[in-house]
């Protein structure tokens, strides 16, 4: 009886570990698109500026969507304390190199519920 399993057993994880290895593929993301639905929705566009030394401004327009035209435009401007400056190197196109300094930019995270 063990010799008659030993096949079916082999077949079943030989399965298994295809399976697995099919699903391990790169996971597409339904979120991520490349235009906007212009019939009924809202575009949001988040961008920092540096205004001087001491302060950024955090600019955040909305574009409101409805059928196939801009209904509205809504833009907030807020100011923000500056990062300060980091040390960079930078190549030219003849790839020389230099330590510059920039100013710190700040990471954009944005949750949607």
């Amino acid at each position: 009886m063990h010799t008659k399993m030993k096949p079916i057993v082999l077949a079943i994880l030989g399965a298994a570990a295809l399976l697995f290895l099919f699903s391990c593929g790169e996971k597409q993301n339904d979120d991520v698109t490349q235009t906007v639905n212009k019939n009924g929705s809202v575009e949001t566009a988040v961008n920092v500026e540096h205004l001087d030394s001491l302060h950024d401004i955090l600019i955040t327009t909305h574009k409101i969507w409805a059928d196939n035209r801009e209904v509205k435009t809504l833009m907030y401007r807020d100011t923000l304390p500056a990062l300060g400056i980091e040390h960079a190197d930078a190549e030219n196109a003849d790839g020389d190199t230099k330590t510059v300094h920039v100013k710190k930019d700040y990471e954009i995270f944005i949750t949607v519920k």
